[in-house]
């Protein structure tokens, strides 16, 4: 999203701009307490920087101080947007999947969210915002983050392991530390498809390796070499 797309040098965005929870619950559902999470993927995201300064990194969790902070202060630059969020403005809060077959609107949202130049990052935080696409869009995606980013650079993503839930949380990713996330649920959502390991390593045939980590809680963390 090159019209707003924020370079964070440093500064002080608020996280006001991602907000409390725009869904609450759904159905009645409530919503997950806040939790700390212990995040491998991240590590080895993190560990993958080492020794190396000045990097430009995405991160699709939205501007908030948390992350901006940390990544900072490793002497790197942040890049940030709310895919999520984007993905909700210009499909419809309620119907993400569903408008994704209007070609329309999928070359807006791609127009607005996905032209990076070439060889923009050295890292990216995508979360768990893959799986809210529909598999066209979806690999649309991947693609153009493989362009997107420079060769021998890592991206960390997140995807629901359980094949039989049908709606799962929607969290605001903060990094605690290099272990550890901070996890705020804002919502439900309709998850777009299940993504096994044979899934993810056919979406990611492009890239050089995709290595996964599977957590207690069902939540599959890919660590992917590009």
């Amino acid at each position: 999203m090159l019209g707003r797309l924020r370079s964070l040098l440093g500064g002080s965005p608020s996280d006001a701009a991602n907000g409390a929870a725009s869904h609450g619950s759904l159905h009645g559902r409530p919503l997950p307490p806040e939790q700390t999470r212990l995040s491998n993927g991240l590590d080895q995201f993190f560990n993958s920087l080492r020794d190396r300064s000045t990097l430009n990194l995405l991160d699709f969790a939205g501007a908030n101080q948390s992350n901006v902070s940390y990544i900072t202060s490793m002497g790197h630059r942040l890049s940030s947007e709310d895919f999520v969020r984007s993905l909700e403005h210009t499909f419809g809060q309620n119907q993400i999947l569903d408008n994704q077959s209007n070609p329309q609107l999928v070359d807006q949202f791609l127009q607005e969210n996905l032209a990076f130049p070439y060889d923009s990052f050295d890292g990216a935080l995508v979360w768990d915002s893959l799986q809210f696409l529909s598999p066209h869009l979806l690999q649309i995606t991947v693609d153009r983050l493989f362009d997107t980013l420079r060769p021998d650079s890592y991206l960390l993503a997140f995807f629901h392991a359980d094949e039989k839930v049908k709606e799962i949380p929607l969290y605001n990713y903060r990094i605690a530390d290099q272990k550890h996330l901070l996890l705020q649920a804002r919502g439900w959502a309709h998850c777009g498809q299940f993504f096994n390991n044979r899934a993810l390593e056919k979406l990611f045939h492009r890239y050089k390796s995709v290595k996964f980590f599977l957590g207690r809680d069902n939540l599959r963390e890919i660590i992917v070499r590009r």
